[in-house]
């Protein structure tokens, strides 16, 4: 079966293709993704692996003969193979029987399993007990004997103060020499369990010696497996310039590439076409089954490609290519309204679009806006901030001490924040019109800006949030994690219904609808409580 699927419609293709990272799916890819999602229907021993969530991507592509037409492909194995009919193959292939990669995974596997075992070994465990018993003996003997010492003493002690009566009794000499036999005991007894613990321990250092070699022999040939793996991991561009994944990561802030980098569905998709002559027009991906702990992924909705592992390979594999700029990351020019100001702080309505603080690439920011129309300011100016896409009121210092106030106030909670939010379709009936949300959350390492659900490594996240009409939300933060609302809105054990226009964690639109609406801090100088509101522009 052929991974060419060719495309019959009268559909007008892209002339440059999307940006994998911020897109709208095109038509050509809804089509193309409607036929894999036949195809994956129609494979039912797939199914009860497929529940438990899988990223699947589209490429269409025009073939060397003119024909259009899509490639398609999943990330990682499926249903422990890289290699089913009708989607494009690895980039390369490690799954092979009596390759490198199985032979030494087979001698990993049969380590972590000889470690598995040493705790449990009859040896293992009677010198562990043994070891226990000894120190609870030793503890016990030296604490018996030092109560023996304690009372003799006392004894010696009642005996020089009745001496002066009765001249019969054990002379000061007689009784020294008591005192100094019982310490010199006290040292026969602490060494012959010092010699007897001392001589236990090195059994015992000797059985983890070999738990330690083992886990040091697995942790040196996990890391030359991957780099083996990721030297074998070449990926081509279309100017066919071909580089690995080691050299491709050489230069990042994680110079080993994460595990299962280059497995995804885009490279897989990219090189196939390079591979086979054809001109990449439309790509999209999206996921089937149910979401993973933590992370918010939806049955069939379409997400961008992953940061982590592909931004550094897309970036080499699409040189030579047309590509869109990133929509999501288009900046407005529109300029902050100013709400209130005087002499210590000014208050701003954001628009939606626009950075808090400059990024890695110039563009128009709040801080920049503040700069200017507050030359003379001394502070750092933002005490806070609103994700790019959001909207409402910021809060700005316009000196350092000014700015450490306002940070004290965000850092005690004592700073209320209100928000609305319109989320993508309405709550059920049965959801309480008002509530509290608490998901404590941590950055998704392999997907920043991401932000996942944790409940072991997570930081405390808590909103409350009211709503009339079941769509049109009220939200008061009481924490200030990134992408707090964002996440408690679109997560099952939140509202379980993104925001409206969310691209992190929902369905593109026009803008995302999420505006800071007030917020109330105390006024650094005066002491007065004061409230700031913008009015939702939505």
């Amino acid at each position: 079966m052929s991974c060419f699927h060719p495309l019959h419609n009268h559909l007008k293709p892209p002339e440059r293709l999307n940006n994998p990272f911020g897109y709208v799916p095109s038509p050509l890819c809804q089509l193309a993704a409607g036929e894999t999602q036949r195809f994956i229907l129609s494979q039912d021993s797939w199914q009860e692996e497929l529940h438990q969530g899988k990223m699947f991507g589209v490429l269409v592509v025009e073939n060397h003969e003119g024909v259009l037409g899509f490639l398609a492909a999943y990330s990682g194995l499926l249903a422990n193979r890289n290699d089913w009919e009708w989607f494009v193959p690895p980039v390369f292939d490690a799954q092979q029987p009596d390759g490198h990669f199985k032979k030494e995974e087979a001698v990993i596997s049969q380590i972590n399993k000889r470690l598995n075992l040493l705790p449990q070994s009859s040896e293992w465990q009677q010198a562990q007990r043994k070891l226990e018993e000894m120190r609870q003996t030793q503890a016990a003997e030296l604490s018996a004997y030092k109560q023996r010492m304690a009372e003799a003493k006392a004894k010696r002690d009642i005996v020089r103060e009745a001496r002066e009566k009765d001249p019969t009794l054990p002379s000061e000499e007689e009784l020294a020499k008591e005192s100094q036999k019982m310490k010199a005991d006290l040292r026969r007894l602490k060494k012959r369990h010092a010699e007897a613990l001392a001589a236990q321990e090195a059994i015992w250092r000797n059985m983890q010696a070999e738990a330690d070699a083992l886990k040091q022999e697995r942790r040196q040939r996990s890391e030359a497996l991957q780099r083996w793996l990721f030297s074998h991991f070449a990926v081509l561009n279309a100017k066919g310039e071909k580089r690995h994944l080691l050299d491709i990561f050489a230069h990042t802030p994680t110079p080993i590439p994460p595990s299962g980098a280059g497995d995804c569905c885009a490279p897989k998709l990219l090189q196939y076409a390079y591979l086979h002559h054809m001109r990449p027009l439309s790509i999209a991906e999206f996921w089937w089954g149910d979401s993973p702990v933590g992370t918010l992924r939806r049955h069939l909705a379409y997400y961008p490609a992953c940061r982590g592992k592909c931004l550094p390979i897309l970036t080499h594999m699409l040189q030579g290519i047309d590509v869109d700029d990133n929509p999501w990351e288009k900046t407005t020019e529109a300029t902050p309204a100013v709400i209130f100001e005087d002499q210590w702080i000014m208050v701003v309505n954001k628009p939606a679009g626009m950075l808090s603080v400059p990024g890695k690439r110039e563009k128009q920011s709040v801080w920049k806006f503040a700069q200017s129309h507050c030359p003379k300011a001394d502070g750092p100016l933002i005490v806070h901030r609103l994700d790019m896409a959001t909207s409402g009121v910021l809060v700005i210092a316009k000196t350092k001490r000014i700015h450490q106030h306002l940070q004290a106030q965000f850092h005690h909670r004592t700073v209320e924040k209100q928000y609305v939010a319109l989320l993508e379709t309405p709550l059920p009936p049965q959801m309480p019109n008002e509530g509290t949300i608490s998901l404590p959350l941590c950055a998704d390492p392999l997907d920043r800006p991401l932000q996942r659900v944790d409940m072991v490594q997570g930081k405390p996240a808590v909103t409350h949030y009211a709503t009339s009409d079941g769509q049109r939300v009220t939200l008061y933060p009481k924490t200030g994690r990134t992408h707090q609302l964002r996440v408690h809105c679109a997560h099952p054990d939140g509202l379980n219904r993104p925001i409206k226009g969310d691209t992190l964690y929902g369905t593109p639109s026009d803008r995302l609808y999420l505006h800071a609406e007030a917020i109330t801090i105390t006024h650094p100088i005066s002491g007065e409580r004061m409230t700031f509101k913008a009015e939702s522009p939505f």
